[in-house]
């Protein structure tokens, strides 16, 4: 382990792969197909159903604990994975905007280079969604953060809306995670661990 690169990734349930039932989610694809050595250690960190202003209270400790002291050459890394909780909660579009914003400058401060997943479509409403996903883009934009717009492509794909509707309406099963997962990994992973992009 020592000097391996580990790859924190913070968010709700979907960063778990919830109702996914070969239980690997997109973060277990996606770290099946980084082809790196030595392998990265993807450590998830999620908690359902979770708020951006529940999110920015807590990463810091939460990673603290797994980031050794010692970073290995390729510094530390820290994935934001974003859900739809805000809009259930009431959470306004500025506070979810200043929420994400808080989370990537006290990242950078501290060095942890990040990426940031966008929340995939729900079977709510659209317009709102995509509201959300928007505001979201452009905080990591104006950061220089890598994005991976999830909404935008999902939205009317018949695969995720067939697996939503086969469960809660909010985490899709096999098929939708394996969407996320080719999103992720064809929207700058590689790059931002310092591989080659053929390495997908």
């Amino acid at each position: 382990m020592d000097g391996a690169l580990r790859i924190v990734v913070v968010g709700d349930q979907l960063a778990a792969g919830e109702g996914d039932p070969r239980a690997l989610g997109w973060v277990g694809r996606v770290a099946a197909r980084t082809q790196a050595e030595p392998r990265p250690t993807m450590l998830t960190l999620a908690v359902p159903d979770e708020t951006t202003t529940a999110l920015a209270a807590r990463w810091e400790d939460e990673v603290d604990r797994r980031l050794p002291e010692a970073s290995p050459a390729e510094g530390h890394r820290m994935v934001v994975a974003l859900g739809q909780a805000d809009l259930a909660a009431g959470v306004s579009l500025a506070r979810s905007r200043l929420n994400l914003a808080n989370i990537l400058d006290v990242a950078e401060g501290r060095r942890i280079s990040c990426f940031v997943v966008g929340p995939p479509p729900s079977l709510g409403d659209p317009e709102l969604q995509a509201e959300l996903s928007s505001a979201f883009a452009d905080v990591a934009g104006r950061r220089r953060v890598p994005y991976v717009e999830t909404h935008r492509p999902l939205v009317r794909h018949d695969q995720w809306l067939a697996d939503l509707a086969d469960g809660d309406g909010r985490t899709p099963g096999q098929a939708g995670y394996g969407l996320m997962a080719w999103l992720v990994l064809h929207a700058g992973w590689n790059r931002w661990l310092g591989l080659p992009d053929d390495a997908v």
